[in-house]
């Protein structure tokens, strides 16, 4: 057995192996040093993981350069399809095993890491996988020459990824990157490491030559302040929170000049009218909060009920947010986890605590869960004002606002009463009332009468200090191209 795989135990007896590696060119090599992850249900030891440091990262970028200079940017687009379809495959085959994997890092309930998490890094793949061949570009009509452009690969790509949706970022990053000839280096969270690692294994299984994909894990100020600043990396996806987003930014700025997209943090308001299905808006908007523990950078954090049914929806939100099932993640019924990590559950703490010193309502909640690992109560706040700690900064974590308002114009002035504007939703039964708050909304997504609805297909991305760009949907295969135009004398003479 490799000196890098270990083996490892579920709660309910599920034994795995955990690649333990960095993965560079198509093989998995120490680090300069390790970090421990740790399984955030208990607060122990899982596993010791390898930690790049800048001799690493520049391993990984060389095998990328190489990569892609020695034949994959020649790569016929339907070869790379074929390559991503087998990976797909891959992934569903190992289902199992990758959301153990992805639970035990994590921490997130197993049934949303085997039917969300691990289903559409697949579907993802896929999606793009088919896309491989279609990226392509215009002749245009211009007197005296053939006009063309060319969407060209634009090399070695860095996808810096976090640790709440470890599987489905790597996909967003993969997909579109792999889908129009770049190759990558991807920079796992030092949180949760372990089911990219797996999936890594995958992609030499997969047939990818050494070199297309790269994927290691180190400290953010280490590791991924190197790729950001790496001369050799043509284009930086980060998604994580606006703080370290602006210091990837800077570094990239200060390096090449590189491309960037940010998909950065959020404090979406949920605006729920009197005219809404108030028992659908209840559900929608517990998934809006609860879901992934909270730990969603679009997660409906603010939630703002019309006056006439603010207190029939408080009353039945805390009686649906009571029935939420908290434990043990690897139990099929589980809705709720722990939190990442000792750190997000102290901060979290912290939230809570302010929200009560601010003289915010605790309607339910706001005890930590059990006497190990990081688990903390779902905790609504009622009654919160617009200048509250809990309703101005993003917790990140299983904690809502909830506050009343009087009409449109009134709750959309809330709703921007924020920095960010990456999400937002509008719960109501009259569909014009829902086009024109959606349309005057500062957001990436307004979802209309539910939320949290990601799909593959569908662009993704943020306002303001939420970050720039979009992944997903063909919108983000133009993150990973530069286009060239081509003009040839037909006529002109000089």
């Amino acid at each position: 057995m490799s000196n890098f795989i270990v083996e490892a135990t579920t709660s309910k007896g599920y034994k795995i192996n955990l690649n333990t590696g960095l993965f560079i060119n198509n093989e998995f090599v120490a680090g300069a040093n390790t970090i421990d992850t740790i399984n955030p249900s208990t607060g122990e030891l899982t596993a010791k993981v390898q930690a790049a440091e800048a001799k690493q990262v520049n391993d990984a970028v060389k095998a990328a350069t190489d990569a892609f200079k020695n034949g994959w940017k020649q790569t016929k687009g339907s070869d790379r399809g074929a390559l991503m379809y087998k990976l797909a495959e891959l992934i569903d085959r190992d289902n199992e095993e990758i959301s153990q994997i992805e639970t035990l890092d994590n921490g997130k309930g197993i049934t949303f890491s085997r039917f969300f998490d691990v289903k559409q890094l697949a579907v993802t793949l896929r999606y793009y996988a088919g896309w491989a061949d279609k990226v392509h570009g215009k002749v245009i009509d211009t007197e005296g020459a053939l006009s063309y452009t060319r969407h060209e690969p634009l090399g070695v790509c860095a996808a810096i990824i976090p640790w709440n949706f470890p599987l489905l970022m790597l996909g967003w990053k993969l997909g579109p990157a792999l889908a129009t000839g770049n190759t990558v280096v991807v920079k796992t969270s030092e949180l949760t490491p372990l089911s990219a690692l797996r999936v890594a294994a995958l992609v030499k299984e997969a047939g990818f030559p050494p070199g297309v994909v790269n994927i290691i894990t180190g400290y953010g100020n280490i590791a991924g302040d190197a790729l950001s600043r790496h001369p050799d990396v043509a284009k930086v996806a980060f998604t994580g929170s606006t703080a370290v987003g602006r210091m990837v930014m800077k570094a990239a700025a200060e390096s090449n000049l590189k491309k960037v997209t940010l998909e950065l943090g959020g404090k979406s308001p949920n605006i729920i009218f009197n005219d809404a299905n108030i028992d659908q808006a209840v559900k929608w908007a517990h998934k809006g909060i609860f879901f992934n523990h909270g730990q969603t950078c679009c997660a409906g954090s603010r939630v703002y009920v019309q006056e006439g049914i603010y207190e029939e929806f408080i009353e039945k939100f805390k009686a649906y947010t009571r029935l939420t099932k908290l434990g043990d993640p690897h139990e099929d019924d589980t809705y709720q986890g722990p939190q990442v990590s000792q750190v997000q559950f102290d901060r979290i703490m912290g939230y809570i605590e302010a929200g009560q010193k601010e003289g915010a309502t605790l309607a339910l909640g706001g005890k930590r869960w059990g006497s190990k690992g990081y688990f903390i109560e779902p905790t609504v706040f009622t009654d919160v004002k617009e200048d509250m700690t809990i309703m101005r900064e993003e917790i990140f974590g299983p904690v809502v606002a909830v506050s009343k308002f009087v009409d449109v114009d009134d709750v959309v002035a809330k709703a921007h009463n924020t920095t960010y504007g990456l999400a937002a939703a509008v719960f109501t039964s009259d569909v014009a009332r829902a086009i024109e708050v959606s349309n005057r909304l500062e957001a990436g997504t307004v979802w209309v009468n539910c939320y949290n609805e990601l799909d593959y297909n569908t662009p993704f991305g943020g306002y303001h200090e939420s970050g720039m760009g979009r992944e997903n949907g063909v919108y983000a295969l133009d993150n990973y191209t530069q286009i060239k135009t081509v003009k040839i004398n037909i006529n002109r003479q000089a």
